[in-house]
């Protein structure tokens, strides 16, 4: 299996942002750290035509503050791996503010009411640890399960 870092060397050769937001976040590889840092697990998000999303750590202050700042993303994604571990795959900006933009790629906006409770946002998903064949944008990656969450 291509580790994390492999494929996300596969992404960020061909992305700055990815490169950037990858190197920026690297922290983030331990969930102990996102967890240390005011983040915390919302259960894992799938798609309903497959693919999902995984775990998303949410930090309420950065959600709250409508600040974009490459090196404190609102949300840090993992996916659940075989072995009980969480493998860092991507992060996700998020403002109630827009139309927002990072490094010039344009936020998607989600209406209200949405699945998550909030009010109207604009995200951007950068999957700068995990190959995503729907874009390195996108918000589902198709290569993304939740089957092996436990407990929830």
């Amino acid at each position: 299996m291509l580790g994390g870092v492999g494929a996300a060397l596969a992404v960020s050769a061909n992305n700055p942002l990815a490169e950037h937001v990858r190197a920026t976040n690297e922290r983030f590889q331990n969930p102990a750290v996102a967890l240390a840092e005011g983040y915390q697990p919302i259960p894992c998000v799938s798609g309903a035509d497959g693919g999902g999303m995984g775990i998303h750590y949410v930090n309420s202050t950065y959600l709250n503050d409508d600040v974009i700042d490459i090196s404190r993303p609102e949300a840090v994604l993992y996916e659940p791996v075989a072995d009980g571990t969480l493998q860092l795959i991507a992060v996700e900006y998020i403002s109630s503010k827009g139309p927002a933009q990072l490094q010039g790629h344009l936020f998607s906006f989600t209406n209200s009411p949405n699945r998550y409770g909030l009010g109207p946002f604009y995200e951007l998903h950068v999957w700068a640890w995990k190959e995503n064949s729907s874009g390195t944008f996108a918000d589902m990656n198709p290569a993304v399960s939740c089957d092996l969450v436990v407990g929830e």
